[in-house]
């Protein structure tokens, strides 16, 4: 039967995995124990007929002749070539499981849409999940040594209840060179279309999702029967066997204690019993063993499918769910929490620790925001604002920087407190003076500083301020003379905290 540990590891603790290594049924230890003997007592064999039997010249070849099987141990990749083909033997044994056709979803459906209390709709129920139950013990008979075991002739599947005398004899009658495991999903069909024109199937919906429910299950039978056709291919299993036993092979002979060649050189240490050897052949080959455990789970080692067991908890369950469960109800009454807005089930004390415990919220939750006011207040989009560049883009394109907009670009003067000295015809400079400008940017800049002027000159004036072009009555005619004339404007609020380029600043 399948060895199952999960509850040794579920919580990790000191030792956790060395405890399991003292288990036999199911270990590598069983697995290995016979190959591993037979190694050790080559091993030791050749080492007592190097030490006791040979004669000086002979063991001076006896070295050269290990010293190049050690070697050639190097050139064969038995990581690369064991890994990969475990990982591939894993996946297709995992696939392998996933596609044992399982009748819960089919039991489902047929008890809510085959209707009938009366002895018809019983049976009718009763015969479309054992046709189903059925197919898959077929499938199941011709690719699993344990349930052949179980019904080695279709007599004992007819002992064993899963179909009829008659159905036995149609079965026999229908001559086909292939496997018959689909025949029990037509007789599945065809019950079902006959149920519906007696209305024991109400609408075309609802035979519909059985018609689905059952070609899934078939899939899955037909899958599985797939797997067994198509083996992993025969080339692959044989170069991973050669590759393993040839290199331990080698090992035999090139992992050997060695005398020196010369009198006078220093040999390795001779400690009798290859500890690294053993490890490596306890690995590798035990790695090659566990391929070959689970390439078929469908046989009868420790870890293998329990085949036999799911079919009598299939029958069970379909069997109870179709029949006893059919429209058997407990009364719907109030819950437990009708009347509470939130939800609590109650905790053990050996839960209670978890109650303690703060909700997760996401990762972001408990993180602090910016102290600063000022960035946390929310930024008001303008639809006449321009996409931002980044300042790598804005090296190329003729652009604006991230830090100032077109319409700040057009009343610097005004958003900062820096000034610039105007040119001769009374314009200011452009404060990029090698980008050629653009017309439609001027243009617009141009705009809006009519419109500002505009609307400072329907304002009224504040007390102690001067106009626009005029001179503060604290300057003097000379300070005058010898000052040139600029123009000094409130910031506006939308280009508060934008810092100018160089090139605007006196």
């Amino acid at each position: 039967m399948t060895i199952s540990y999960t509850l040794k590891v579920a919580n990790s603790r000191f030792g956790g995995f060395s405890k399991l290594l003292f288990r036999w049924k199911g270990s590598i230890y069983k697995l290995l124990y016979k190959e591993f003997i037979i190694f050790v007592v080559l091993y030791a064999l050749l080492s007592l007929i190097y030490r006791r039997l040979l004669t000086e010249e002979q063991k001076r070849l006896y070295t050269k002749v290990a010293q190049y099987c050690n070697r050639s141990t190097d050139l064969i990749p038995m990581s690369f070539v064991l890994g990969f083909y475990v990982t591939l033997i894993v996946n297709r044994w995992w696939a392998q499981y996933t596609s044992i056709p399982l009748p819960d979803q089919l039991m489902c459906v047929i008890s809510s849409n085959v209707h009938g209390k009366d002895e018809r709709g019983r049976i009718l129920r009763r015969t479309l999940i054992r046709y189903a139950n059925l197919s898959a013990v077929l499938i199941l008979r011709s690719v699993s040594t344990r349930v052949l075991k179980r019904f080695p002739t279709m007599d004992h599947v007819v002992e064993a209840g899963f179909m009829t005398q008659d159905e036995c004899k149609k079965f026999e009658s229908l001559h086909s060179d292939f496997n018959k495991y689909w025949i029990p999903c037509v007789w599945f069909t065809n019950l079902a279309a006959q149920a519906r024109r007696d209305g024991r199937i109400r609408d075309d919906v609802a035979l519909r999702l059985l018609m689905d429910e059952l070609n899934l299950y078939r899939a899955k039978c037909s899958m599985l029967f797939h797997y067994d056709w198509i083996s992993i291919p025969l080339v692959y299993t044989q170069v991973v066997t050669i590759a393993v036993y040839s290199f331990f092979a080698f090992c035999l002979i090139g992992r050997q204690f060695l005398e020196p060649l010369e009198p006078g050189q220093e040999g390795d240490l001779d400690m009798y019993v290859p500890l690294s050897t053993l490890l490596q052949f306890f690995f590798y080959a035990g790695w090659l063993k566990v391929a070959e455990q689970i390439i078929n789970p469908f046989g009868e080692d420790d870890d293998d499918f329990e085949t036999n067991k799911l079919i009598d908890r299939n029958l069970q369950v379909s069997l109870l769910s179709v029949d006893d469960m059919y429209q058997n109800l407990p009364p719907a009454v109030k819950d437990k929490y009708w009347n509470e807005s939130t939800a609590q089930p109650p905790y053990t004390m050996a839960t209670a620790a978890e109650t303690l415990k703060p909700s997760f919220l996401g990762s972001t939750f408990d993180m602090r925001m910016c102290e600063d006011a000022e960035q946390s207040q929310p930024a008001e989009a303008s639809p006449s604002l321009p996409r931002i560049q980044t300042p790598l883009l804005s090296r190329f394109f003729a652009a604006p920087s991230p830090a100032i907009s077109i319409k700040n670009f057009g009343r610097g003067s005004r958003g900062h407190p820096h000034l610039r000295r105007p040119r001769a015809d009374g314009s200011f400079p452009s404060p990029y003076p090698n980008r050629s400008e653009d017309p439609e940017s001027v243009a617009r800049i141009e705009e809006e500083e009519m419109e500002d002027e505009e609307r400072r000159a329907s304002e009224p004036t504040v007390p102690g301020s001067c106009p626009e072009g005029t001179w503060p009555p604290e300057v003097s005619e000379t300070q005058r003379k010898d000052l040139p004339l600029i123009q000094v404007k409130a910031p506006s609020s939308d280009s508060i905290g934008a810092e100018p380029p160089e090139s605007w600043k006196p």
